[in-house]
């Protein structure tokens, strides 16, 4: 259909053209353009070809397509559309001409293509992340927190295909069992103690009304709520709300057999769960699955041992900045500094007034570094944002906050996700400033803002995602922050500089779990120590790295990057380096791999020259 519509309004600006045009040759720039609009004429069929096959995407984008379906999660689907992927890309190098496109148009030609590489890795590697693998992303949260977060309701039809992809959930979650006992055969084995969550977990999503006399379950209080909102703004009747939270009544009652099954499956597997020594290097295979996570991770070829040095390098450079930064203050060292921070803010248990205060400090922060902007961007966000607490099913004591852009049409807002359970760490509120420095402004929640809204490029671009850049990103925009005003005074900066050493630990912890042997236990001893998290942050935080090889080593590789290339940029340019442009040039066109961004940034330098 768009290619449809693409040669249509081609014909009509031919056909109003000046005859004498015709026969004028075409200048180079005007053919480079015309080869991209076909370009990506082609690629935004593709694209929409793959969103057919993965509703769950269109939902995040904000479009309707397929929102009564749920992704198939199975082998032969992961092969189908592995092999579909090949066809595209050979489809695009058969029929366009690399060398004949636009810089930018190259850059789309690239990722297309780079995306076949990694999709053959992941495929390749597929039963070492099986569905309830992942401390982060387990199949049995994650469905309900995609209804919850990302299933937008604006209408009844939106609300009978929320019902739809409830009566869908059985089906996925037993062909995660499926997957995962497939991937028990290999002795790849989940850890005990993610394997205790999943049971855990499953058994919050079904308990409560409607499944028994208690208080509103998640998902029954989220589609309470969703269908509320459609009878107060007039979009439905009494009549028809009525009927709807039958429908999706009936839906949810049909989930609980299938968490039932999740349950029996981790609790039979539980006995066999490793407890000791975890992480890549203790499964068979392992060590190529970590070489594999870390390309894909970092979009670069530093080895386990390189990135582990880095680390170490990192972590020793930012103490002695700190220690700097305390003798401003007028104490001997970081030591000392810390040693009066703690007496003075004491940590104490989550009560719902400390919450209250810390969404209110976390949610004005935000609003206050969107009003710093115009100095630093020419690109700004323009969708609403919040900060929100984790949903109860899968929020955990010390668990780390994430984010989630809007939608293509602002409809679902940008947010930020905060765990509010257990020890309050450092509840002071200069403590929260940097966290949201990284996860909503200038940092995540503003970057995805800009990404869905682009509309130069092909559309798949809006949802690409690289962990080194996007983390790199937000990471640097945590030091961009400083520049920006957003630290008001030393104690917020020290906190700057906290954030980012638990950021350069991570690179020592992940590499020591999964290339060096470390156990649980030595990983969180580190991170508590050199990484300065709570033991509740780290245990939680150590649990994400075993479960997700090599996804936190992205934060820190793509942040050096980007200051490198900002270092590189500033002593080539001089007085032309502009700061604003270099910001929209680095998230004006969205995710892109380190090496891609390399050569964008070097053309960038080379054409203001």
């Amino acid at each position: 259909m768009l290619k449809s519509f693409w040669l249509s309004a081609a014909a009509a600006l031919a056909l109003a053209a000046p005859l004498s045009a015709a026969t004028q040759p075409a200048t180079p720039a005007a053919a480079s353009a015309s080869e991209d609009a076909r370009l990506y004429a082609f690629l935004d069929g593709e694209f929409a070809e793959e969103l057919r096959d993965r509703p769950q995407l269109a939902t995040q984008l904000g479009m309707k397509d397929g929102i009564d379906r749920l992704d198939d999660i199975s082998d032969a689907a992961a092969l189908r559309r592995l092999e579909w992927r090949r066809a595209s890309v050979a489809r695009m190098k058969a029929r366009f001409d690399r060398a004949k496109l636009s810089p930018d148009a190259q850059t789309n030609y690239d990722i297309w293509a780079l995306e076949l590489d990694r999709a053959e890795l992941g495929y390749r590697f597929r039963n070492y992340a099986p569905p309830f693998y992942s401390f982060l992303y387990s199949v049995h949260s994650r469905l309900p927190d995609f209804l919850i977060n990302t299933h937008n309701v604006q209408d009844a039809a939106d609300m009978r295909g929320y019902a739809a992809r409830l009566r869908a959930m059985p089906a996925v979650l037993d062909e995660a069992i499926a997957q995962s006992r497939v991937s028990d055969g290999k002795g790849i084995r989940a850890p005990k103690f993610q394997i205790e969550r999943v049971i855990a977990g499953s058994r919050a999503i079904v308990t409560g009304a409607p499944f028994d006399n208690g208080p509103a379950s998640p998902l029954w209080a989220d589609a309470e709520a969703k269908v509320g909102k459609l009878q107060k703004a007039g979009k439905v009747s009494a009549a028809e709300a009525e009927a709807l939270l039958a429908d999706t009544r009936a839906a949810l009652l049909s989930i609980k057999p299938a968490y039932e099954r999740v349950i029996a499956w981790a609790e039979s597997d539980l006995p066999a769960a490793p407890g000791g020594r975890v992480g890549a290097g203790s499964l068979p295979g392992g060590a190529d699955w970590y070489a594999a996570a870390l390309k894909l991770n970092t979009t670069t070829d530093l080895t386990a041992e390189q990135i582990h040095q880095i680390g170490l390098s990192e972590v020793k450079r930012i103490e002695g900045e700190q220690d700097a930064l305390a003798r401003q203050a007028g104490f001997a060292d970081r030591v000392a500094y810390y040693a009066d921070r703690e007496k003075r803010n004491p940590a104490q248990p989550w009560t719902d007034a400390l919450r209250a205060d810390y969404l209110r400090n976390a949610n004005a922060a935000i609003a206050r570094n969107r009003t710093l902007l115009p100095k630093y961007f020419g690109t700004l966000p323009e969708y609403r944002m919040e900060v929100v607490r984790e949903p109860s099913f899968s929020e955990v004591a010390g668990g780390a906050a994430h984010a989630a852009g809007p939608s293509r049409d602002g409809a679902r807002p940008g947010r930020v996700y905060v765990h509010l359970l257990g020890d309050t760490g450092d509840p002071a509120p200069d403590a929260t400033i940097d966290l949201m420095c990284h996860e909503g402004v200038p940092g995540h929640v503003m970057q995805g803002d800009i990404q869905v809204r682009q509309t130069a490029g092909p559309k798949f671009r809006q949802s690409t995602r690289y962990v080194a850049f996007g983390e790199g990103w937000a990471l640097y925009a945590e030091a961009l922050c400083k520049e920006m005003g957003a630290y008001p005074d030393v104690a917020s900066d020290f906190m700057r500089l906290e954030a980012e050493l638990f950021r350069a630990a991570r690179l020592v912890v992940d590499t020591g779990i999964h290339a060096k042997g470390w156990t649980e236990d030595q990983a969180v001893a580190y991170m508590v120590a050199s990484g300065r998290a709570s033991p509740d942050q780290a245990r939680s935080e150590v649990r994400r790295y075993i479960t997700l090889p090599a996804q936190a080593t992205g934060y820190k590789i793509g942040m050096l990057k980007i200051m490198e290339l900002r270092r590189r940029a500033e002593s080539e340019l001089g007085a032309k380096f502009d700061i604003k442009s270099f910001h929209d040039l680095l998230i004006g066109s969205g995710s892109l791999p380190l090496s891609i961004l390399e050569h964008k940034v070097d053309a960038w330098i080379a054409a203001r020259k």
